[in-house]
Formats: C-alpha cells, structure tokens, sequence
C-alpha cells in the first residue's frame, strides 16, 4: 500500500528494507566494548620496555660519573663459555670475573659477507650479555667482551657443523687451498659505550688424504668449531702457512682485545705487576 504526503498515517510503522551490508548500531556498539575490555586485559602482557629502559647498570653509571676520586677496580663478563677464549684472555693475564654465555641465532641472514655476520654476531653476544647482568648486584657494572668466528673462501661461510657429513664437506673443501678466519670482537664499557674490531687470518691447508680425514673427524675435535677443525689441536698438522693473528685463529686476536680494553681503561698491565709480585715471593 502506499501512502501520499510526509508519511505514514497515523497508528503505522514504516519499515525500512535492511540492506544486506548493513550492521546494527547496537551491534557495533556492544562490539565496540569487547574491544577495549580486551585492550584493557591484554595491556600488561605487551613489551612496553625498550633496552633502554632503567637498569641498575645505567644508575651506576651515573652514579660513578658524579663520583670524584680514585674507582672501584672494575670487573670483566666474558660473553662465552670457550675453554680456548679463557685459556687465551689467561695467557694475556686477563681473568674474567664471570661468563655470560649468549644464546642467540648465528644464522647468516641473506647475502650476508662473512666480515659482516662476525661484526654483527659478536656485537649481539655483547648486547645479549649485557642485558642479562644489568640488574645483577655483583656484576651490574662490568665490562662485557664478546666474540664470534667466521670461517670462510670467498663469500661462502663455514659454520659450526652439525652433522659428521657436513663436518667431512667442510674439510674437502678447505684441503689443498687457501681460507679465511674472521673474529668479531665486541667490547661495552660499564658506560654501554661499544667498541668493536673485525681481525682477519689467511690460513693455507695442505692437501688432506681421504684417510687424514676419516681420522680427524673420528677424533671429534671438529665439534663446535668454526670450519669443523682446530688449530691448536691435532688440525694444526694440516696448515702450510699462515698470514696474520694465529690467536685469531684460535678464536680471540688478544692484540687487539688487549687493546680494546687498555683503551677503555681496563687494567690489563696490573694484572701483569700482580704476576710479577705472586713470583717473587
């Protein structure tokens, strides 16, 4: 029925047809509410903090640029648990005062150079480190030394290997030619200032025999090294000649890791009168 004039007569509703894209403002509105009921409940559960958020380290720092006068001696966190990084910061006279080994992907992102993933591996095993000690009463304070390996030829990279196959491939491809070893090492003041150094080796293998092979990796050294193999173990037969920092080689260049700290005012030579002294008597 239609209906002349402004509307409907009086008594009747017109009834609108509901277009089928067309939500209810009751419905908008009570959805409207579980929304922000579940913004509210979720709130605490975000990451709000930044790795510049307050920490007991950063107060200390403040604290010690206030401080007039001689300092505390200060304390070494290194961000690894390698028997040979410590055997090498001990031969320097450097002992650290605890380790923080750092967790962290060491996969090589995508077309990545080797220079550029030992760079940026040792920087975030520091920063790793870093952030674990922050609020730690004893070591709050610290210096924090990191570093990471890279072996490569060229652009191609050799990791730890996992497997004994990938161990084999490994050594195939280095026998009878040159490669190169890359350390990264990462240094953050009790101030969180960074320094870093990249320090390269050229390592030449003689050609290794099918037998030298099968041996070495039945010895197990390969496992958990760079390359597959060891330089101060049993692979150091393998090497012909090599150019550069044999200590890079081992997995810390204690020249400039030496250096690095000295630079920074880390006692290092102190270390070395406290030796002189514990001999003499």
């Amino acid at each position: 029925m239609l209906f002349k004039g402004s509307g409907p007569p009086s008594g009747l509703v017109r009834v609108l047809p509901r277009h089928p894209y067309c939500i209810p403002f009751a419905t908008i509105h009570r959805h409207s509410e579980m929304s922000s009921v579940k913004a509210a409940f979720l709130s605490p559960f975000k990451r709000t903090d930044s790795p510049r958020r307050e920490t007991l380290r950063r107060e200390l720092a403040r604290m010690r640029a206030r401080e007039e006068g001689p300092q505390h001696a200060p304390k070494l966190v290194l961000a690894s648990a390698s028997p040979r990084r410590l055997t090498l910061l001990a031969q320097a006279g450097i002992e650290p005062d605890a380790l923080r080994p750092a967790s962290i992907d060491e996969t090589p992102r995508m077309a990545e150079m080797p220079r550029s993933l030992a760079s940026r591996l040792a920087r975030a095993k520091a920063e790793a480190a870093r952030d674990q000690l922050a609020n730690d009463t004893e070591i709050a304070d610290a210096y924090v030394l990191a570093a990471d390996t890279v072996v490569s030829t060229g652009r191609r990279i050799f990791g730890k290997p996992e497997h004994i196959d990938e161990a084999v491939a490994t050594l195939e491809r280095l026998s009878g030619r040159s490669h190169r070893v890359l350390t990264g090492v990462a240094l953050i003041t009790p101030d969180d200032r960074i320094r870093t150094r990249i320090v390269a080796t050229r390592v030449r293998f003689k050609h290794l025999s099918k037998p030298e092979i099968e041996a070495y990796i039945a010895s197990r050294e390969w496992r958990g090294k760079a390359g597959g193999y060891a330089i101060q173990g049993l692979a150091g037969c393998f090497v012909r000649t090599i150019t550069g920092s044999y200590t890079n080689v081992v997995g810390l260049p204690l020249t400039e890791v030496v250096s690095l700290l000295t630079g920074e005012g880390f006692p290092v030579h102190f270390n070395w009168l406290r030796a002189a002294e514990t001999d003499a008597e």
